[in-house]
């Protein structure tokens, strides 16, 4: 007997100020097989969180109204949305900044511009990360250069002639 039944496909809210670059990791999003919900700023994180329960939250931590740094630290801070992953993704690679956003409650953090295969990868060992853990522990947070030399690999990878 076969089992008709749809697989539901990981949930991403993309929190990110700039529309066209929410665009487009919306679509690439969409492409690669995740259904998407988007935020503009921190307060619709907040309450996209709350309301839809993502599998994952992609967090710009430049946002207006609220930054994602307050966003990502409310968001962890509430029962209901707690073990939420947050992938923070930032144009800021300053020395300290993934130890801050890994403070405030983010699961990993990556730079941009990102490729986008990189981030989908990133976006995938989360979610997977945190389906193998029972317990509600934070994901290793990874340079975003291994993360790049890891998708590459893996396109290396699947591309490879037999």
């Amino acid at each position: 007997m076969t089992d008709n039944r749809q697989v539901r496909q990981p949930l991403v809210l993309v929190v990110e100020d700039f529309q066209h670059t929410r665009e487009m990791y919306v679509e690439y999003l969409k492409f690669a097989g995740f259904r998407v919900a988007e935020a503009a700023n921190g307060l619709e994180a907040i309450d996209k969180a709350t309301e839809l329960l993502p599998d994952v939250i992609l967090m710009d931590l430049a946002l207006p109204r609220v930054d994602g740094w307050e966003a990502t630290r409310h968001i962890k801070s509430v029962e209901r949305t707690k073990r939420i992953p947050v992938v923070a993704l930032t144009g800021h690679v300053l020395t300290g900044h993934a130890e801050g956003a890994k403070a405030v409650g983010c699961d990993a953090f990556v730079t941009k511009p990102c490729l986008p295969d990189a981030l989908v990868v990133e976006i995938r060992r989360v979610i997977n990360s945190r389906a193998k853990s029972a317990s509600p522990k934070k994901a290793r947070l990874r340079p975003v250069s291994q993360v790049r030399a890891s998708a590459t690999a893996k396109r290396a990878r699947k591309h490879r002639v037999s």
